[in-house]
Order: structure tokens, then C-alpha cells, then sequence
């Protein structure tokens, strides 16, 4: 039965990926996950290997499903506005669709609209049988109250998971819909056996859509319906002063950078042996190209330079964007 799409869209330029890796890889690549060195260098993970593979699992379950005589899931996408970055992002969700063999559509709407329009036509989609996932792309324009679209969503369409009944769920750990970077995190750790059991673990950012839900994913009962983490974690947030942040992540087994602060975490911040996992998308200008260029919330160049050159980090999803695509059939609302 198809029960869940999951699709990992690391899809940024090769010149980044590039530079991630030569970073802290020798020209000797291991038979693991990309980049897994031994001694005291870091371990890359590949976070296009992950999604490839997440991605083939997907096609399978969705062709299975089809197969057995079902109708094709199908995504819709409302775009509101012109903002390039989102337009980006949803054209990478379609695309992520189609390679999976999930029909999608992208349904465009100016900035201008108001806000009875817009929930009009969510409850169109709502009610449409066709429809099995929805998500309205964020930001909305200004005059747009964001948590009552997000509201407005039927949970059991909400691919996102930001409906509040799915928040709620989430937080009293039942199966339901997760918020796209917080689940691929937490496919990161299950998948490269990162152990979460008793270890300290350090979030830092606190945003609803991001840092909380990846902190209650860690920290809550392994044994419930949907099994958590069961580590101690704490959260760090923009009023968290450096010196505090420090001593936090240097007693962290695991570390979850998704403040969206450039830099934010150094070498000599973490401790031997951890596992860094950095979702962090920054804009900075380079001084030497005049250019924009991507950067995360952990200072790797610092830590391939600095001293601290005896620290062994996992490093996954390093600048680079996280996207689930999560497409559910009607009559299997809570997939995990």
C-alpha cells in the first residue's frame, strides 16, 4: 500500500556540494555514504544519497499503490505572488513529484489577492476528491494572516503539517503529517544510525515551523505511536547569549543548527565525536566575488582551518535546502 511519499530535494549547485566536500574529505572516498573518512577528519554524509534513495522508495510505493488499481496521488500548489525564491522552491516540490510519479499543479495567484479569496479557494481544493495533498507556499503577502491559511488546510491534506490539529498531534506524539526540514532530519539520524537514546542534544532556533518541531521530535517517549528520540535536548534561540550557547553545544552528542544565523556555531564549539546536522540557509555577501553565495549556520571552512582540527563531525544537509514532499492517499491520512 502507498502510505507515504518522502522526497529529500538537495538540489543546489554542484559547485556548493563541491565545496562542501573537498572541505574535509581526502581524495580517498570510502564505500559509506559519501565522505566517510576514518581517524580524526570529518564524516561527510551525502545528502543526495539519502535522497535518492528516499526517492526510489517513493516511486515504488507510489507505483505499487497504482498498480493495485488505485488513482495516482495527486499535489496541489498555490503560489501566491512573485517572490523568486518561492517560485524556486515550488518548481523544485513539482518536479520532486513527477520523479516520483506523484501528478502535481501549481495554481498562481497575484500578490494583490485578498485573503477571503485565497480561503476560498483552499476550501475548493479541500473538497475536491481529485486533491490529496494541498500546501499554500510561505511567506504570503503582508495583509495575509499566514496561521489562518495554514488553518484553513484540511489536516488530512496538510502535506505541509502546519495545520494546528497536526501541530497538536506532533506534540502529543501521534502519527500525523511532520513539517518537511524537521522529518528530514529525523530521517537523517534513523537512517545513518545516529543515536538519540540518553544523548544531549542541542537545537538551536526555535521557529514553529523548524526548531521546535525538531526538538519534540527528539526529545519525546520512543515507545509511543510516534516513536521520539528519547534524548535530552535543549534549545537555544536569538536571545541565547554566545557564552551560554557554548557551554551547550560543547557537552552535545548531536547538534541541529536551524537558527538561520550565518556562522553561528564554530569549531572550537563542538565537542570530539559529535554529530552536527546543519539545515541553516543563509544569503552572505563573498568580499572576494561581490556575489551572493549560501552559506549554514556551522563554520566549516573555521573548522577545517582552526585548531581544533581533532574534532570528528557528522555533517549532513550542509547548505543545503531540505524539502519533503509527502502525498497521501484519502483513505491513509496519517502516514507515520
Amino acid at each position: 500500500l502507498f502510505s507515504l511519499c518522502l522526497h529529500l530535494d538537495c538540489s543546489l549547485s554542484h559547485q556548493l556540494r563541491a565545496y562542501l566536500y573537498t572541505a574535509a574529505l581526502t581524495p580517498s572516498v570510502s564505500s559509506g555514504y559519501l565522505g566517510c573518512l576514518t581517524g580524526q577528519e570529518a564524516v561527510i554524509i551525502s545528502g543526495r544519497k539519502l535522497a535518492r534513495q528516499i526517492r526510489n522508495e517513493a516511486r515504488d510505493d507510489v507505483e505499487e499503490w497504482v498498480s493495485a488499481g488505485n488513482r495516482r496521488p495527486h499535489l496541489s500548489v498555490v503560489l501566491v505572488g512573485d517572490n523568486p525564491a518561492s517560485h524556486s522552491y515550488v518548481l523544485n516540490k513539482t518536479r520532486a513529484a513527477a520523479e516520483v510519479g506523484i501528478s502535481s499543479e501549481t495554481i498562481l495567484k497575484p500578490s494583490s489577492i485578498c485573503e477571503e479569496e485565497l480561503l476560498d479557494l483552499i476550501e475548493k481544493l479541500n473538497s475536491d476528491h481529485r486533491v490529496d495533498g494541498l500546501l499554500v507556499q510561505l511567506p504570503l503577502p503582508d495583509h495575509i494572516d499566514e496561521r489562518r491559511v495554514c488553518n484553513a488546510v484540511c489536516p488530512g491534506k496538510d502535506v505541509d503539517g502546519f495545520h494546528v490539529v497536526n501541530v497538536g498531534r506532533m506534540c502529543l506524539d501521534q502519527s500525523t503529517m511532520l513539517p518537511a526540514t524537521p522529518w528530514g532530519v529525523w530521517e537523517i539520524i534513523k537512517r545513518t544510525g545516529i543515536q538519540t537514546l540518553g544523548k544531549n542534544v542541542l537545537v538551536a532556533g526555535r521557529s514553529k515551523n523548524v526548531g521546535m518541531p525538531i526538538a519534540m521530535l527528539l526529545h519525546t517517549d520512543g515507545r509511543h505511536e510516534r516513536p521520539g528520540g528519547d534524548a535530552t535536548v535543549t534549545i537555544s534561540h536569538r536571545y541565547t547569549p554566545k557564552e551560554q550557547l557554548r557551554q551547550h553545544t560543547q557537552i552535545a552528542d548531536i547538534i541541529v543548527a536551524a537558527a538561520g544565523i550565518p556562522n553561528l556555531i564554530t569549531a572550537d564549539m563542538i565537542k570530539e565525536g559529535a554529530a552536527v546536522i546543519d539545515v541553516g540557509i543563509n544569503r552572505i555577501l563573498d568580499p572576494l566575488t561581490g556575489k551572493n553565495r549560501l552559506v549554514g549556520d556551522v563554520d566549516f571552512e573555521g573548522e577545517k582551518e582552526g585548531s581544533r582540527s581533532v574534532i570528528r563531525v557528522i555533517l549532513a544537509f550542509l547548505k543545503i535546502l531540505v524539502e519533503i514532499i509527502c502525498v497521501l492517499a484519502l483513505h491513509l491520512p496519517y502516514p507515520i
